[in-house]
């Protein structure tokens, strides 16, 4: 049994350790990393999985997007640790922070990832959004969290405050 509950200041340096055992080393060096860089994730919807002793098991964050004219989530990076893997605890974490982002206001979501893990989430190819480089398009994938979200949504993805 996983409490979920909204991130907090308390929690980040245990999450990056999370996200440093999960990931490759240089996993920082990705372009979505520069998409983020100073960029506070947005609160209420990056959330912590705690055991009933407190220990981490897995994490989300997100973190606001413009393409073109248009709002959007950028979720990621989603990590469980490996020894809590299989337990259905990504899923249990991808699927209450969509459902909170709606009601918070967001419209729309995207993510950089593999499609057959995240097309069970309702996420599809977005063929006319562009990452970065090197990111590879096949990669780009978004969730309309109201019909018709990403309807006439194409361009670059930029960060927040520029």
């Amino acid at each position: 049994m996983y409490n979920l509950s909204p991130e907090t200041k308390a929690d980040y340096w245990e999450v990056e350790a999370l996200y440093d055992t999960c990931f490759a080393p240089g996993r920082e060096a990705l372009s979505s990393y520069r998409l983020r860089d100073g960029i506070p994730s947005v609160e209420g919807l990056s959330h912590v999985a705690r055991d009933a002793d407190g220990i981490l098991g897995g994490a989300i964050r997100y973190w606001p997007v413009r393409i073109g004219q248009a709002e959007a989530l950028l979720l990621g990076p989603v990590a469980v640790h490996p020894t809590r893997q299989g337990e259905g605890l990504g899923r249990a974490l991808i699927e209450k922070s969509l459902g909170e982002a709606a009601p918070l206001g967001w419209d729309r979501v995207m993510l950089v990832g593999d499609a057959p893990y995240y097309n069970r989430f309702g996420f599809t190819l977005l063929e006319h959004v562009v990452m970065p480089p090197p990111t590879n398009p096949e990669r780009v994938l978004g969730r309309a969290l109201r019909p018709g979200a990403w309807d006439d949504v194409m361009g670059d993805v930029r960060r927040w405050v520029d």
